[in-house]
């Protein structure tokens, strides 16, 4: 986080929050000075501390993004703030698997969503432990932590409904293009890459389980742990109904990512994604029919999950090869 001063009493924050929020959070008539730090994200998010309190409150600003319309800053807003409220409906509010309690939101103060801060160490910190420290044990927990969390928050949404994985096919399209369009690969590799997604479109049993819900976005900054089994999921703006190994291949991909990357090995990874796939489907009546069934899908939501990091700007040119070079692999 940056630290960027505090806020003015002038700013019509200043009031909503400390009229509006600090209530809610069991602070009524005192007096308020907001710090404000600058968190990474890719939406404009900020925690906001009030110095005589000691409260803090996440603020996620949807508009001000110069590709998106007020409507869809506005519909994104309720969205989430929508989803949040719907899993803590279902039971997601107590340990040990926790979402982030929303406050509120409001369209004037440019499509601001307000949530409770929730102390946690994130994924990312257990996988760079696991890196460079001896921290492997502690990681291999965490995954069965999450694991269990995933696997409970698709199955207590599981629907009636097929899959339908024209609308993954959909998404890998739009993520090929778009590393076409930034000059990453080149046209004979998006056609080779689309080759390969047809292949998967013809497998029977990429369409054969029922639609959940996913998290959609399991990425390892998303992801906040507490003692034991403690589990905190935040940043629900993508989540919707599709198939599990969505959100399993992503979390697959993303160890992958973190040792290639930091380890410069991918192989490293393969005991913790293992882990986390044995401990997951741990969590229905038959186990080795649900491992088998998510590890014969896992390899299409990983690669699509390789190409999505590749995209990033942050990323070089010689990683950004290596991770569609992998990619393929996996879709291969």
């Amino acid at each position: 986080m940056n630290y960027l001063g505090h806020l003015s009493q002038s700013d019509p924050l200043f009031g909503y929050l400390s009229a509006d929020i600090l209530p809610q959070l069991g602070i009524k008539g005192a007096r308020s000075d907001f710090r404000v730090f600058k968190i990474w994200a890719s939406n404009q998010v900020y925690l906001y501390e009030d110095r005589f309190s000691q409260a803090r409150i996440i603020a996620k600003f949807f508009g001000g993004i110069s590709d998106r319309s007020a409507e869809a800053a506005h519909g994104r807003m309720e969205r989430e703030f929508n989803n949040l409220n719907h899993l803590r409906s279902l039971g997601f509010a107590h340990y040990p698997h926790y979402i982030a309690r929303p406050l509120g939101c409001n369209g004037s103060l440019n499509f601001l969503l307000t949530e409770e801060y929730c102390h946690g160490t994130p994924l990312t910190d257990f996988i760079m432990k696991a890196i460079r420290e001896d921290g492997r044990d502690n990681l291999f927990k965490k995954l069965t932590a999450l694991a269990y969390f995933l696997a409970t928050l698709h199955n207590e949404t599981a629907t009636g409904d097929r899959v339908d994985f024209n609308q993954d096919c959909v998404y890998f399209d739009r993520v090929v293009d778009q590393l076409e369009k930034r000059q990453h690969i080149a046209c004979n590799e998006a056609k080779e890459l689309y080759r390969l997604k047809d292949r998967w479109r013809k497998k029977e049993f990429m369409w054969e389980d029922n639609q959940v819900l996913v998290h959609g976005d399991v990425t390892p900054p998303n992801v906040l742990f507490g003692d034991d089994l403690w589990v905190i999921g935040i940043d629900l703006e993508r989540m919707k109904l599709d198939d599990r190994v969505f959100d399993v291949g992503r979390v697959a991909a993303e160890i992958k990512h973190f040792f290639m990357q930091y380890a410069g090995n991918k192989w490293l990874a393969e005991p913790f994604i293992g882990h986390f796939l044995w401990e997951y489907s741990c969590r229905f009546p038959n186990r080795g029919a649900a491992f088998a069934s998510i590890t014969r899908r896992v390899p299409f939501h990983m690669g699509i999950s390789l190409l999505r990091i590749a995209r990033n700007s942050w990323i070089n040119n010689s990683y950004r090869r290596q991770l569609i070079d992998e990619a393929k692999n996996t879709l291969r």
